[in-house]
């Protein structure tokens, strides 16, 4: 199922989520300029690797900031960030600009620990902004339960587009990402090498993050007047 929008529009621009997408691009680029070695000296030094992380090496744990600004393919790139385009805007909307940025790189930093925690001797790097991503879903989830997703479901002859009630697209994905974590316990490097855990994290912190934001109205549009020409005046 491929999510291509969903129905809840945003009373503010979402200058965090569109910052976030452009630096993430940003990066990119710079990944697709390099050639191997410096490639991978480039991933390995600011992926995340979990048998890196000491408490001794304080520099260790910026890997789990760092890590989220890095992709390991146009595919990889365009899916997450496709991702937060569709449900960021509303989680920012709700949360304010800044209260969603430092909630997005917390995201990502408990996603990182999540997959650590699994896996802690791991020497492979992982890049990615899912696990961050996983935590927007996640607020979504709780903030948002009724809107509904445009999803564009594969069938064999025609595709099909159907409207999604977002609990259930998100309730689905999770599932997924969990029964698939536990399936990839014990199995190093099965699955494609996806962290699943790192995105069960993301998800569990945003939906208790966004449990605190939702008696919080969203933020009313500028009022508008309408004004007579020429003006009169008392």
């Amino acid at each position: 199922m491929f999510p291509l929008r969903d129905t809840v529009r945003s009373n503010s621009r979402p200058f965090v989520t569109w910052g976030l997408i452009a630096i993430s691009v940003a990066a990119f680029a710079l990944e697709s300029s390099l050639r191997s070695p410096l490639f991978d000296q480039l991933v390995y030094s600011y992926g995340l690797v979990p048998a890196r992380l000491s408490l001794t090496d304080a520099t260790s744990w910026l890997s789990l900031v760092t890590s989220i600004f890095l992709h390991g393919g146009w595919l990889h790139l365009i899916s997450n960030l496709w991702m937060l385009f569709i449900f960021g805007d509303n989680v920012e909307d709700r949360m304010g600009h800044g209260r969603f940025l430092g909630f997005y790189l917390l995201s990502g930093v408990v996603a990182g620990l999540a997959h650590a925690l699994v896996d802690p001797t791991s020497t492979l790097p992982t890049i990615g902004a899912s696990g961050a991503i996983a935590g927007v879903l996640g607020a979504y989830f709780v903030l948002f339960p009724s809107a509904r997703v445009l999803t564009l479901v594969p069938l064999i002859i025609l595709p099909w587009l159907v409207e999604i009630p977002a609990f259930i697209y998100l309730g689905i994905w999770f599932l997924t990402q969990v029964s698939s974590g536990l399936l990839s316990l014990g199995a190093a490097g099965a699955f494609g090498g996806i962290a699943w855990w790192a995105h069960i994290g993301g998800f569990a912190f945003g939906a208790l993050a966004g449990l605190s934001f939702i008696r919080r109205p969203r933020r009313a549009p500028p009022a508008v007047y309408d004004l007579e020409f020429p003006p009169r005046y008392s």
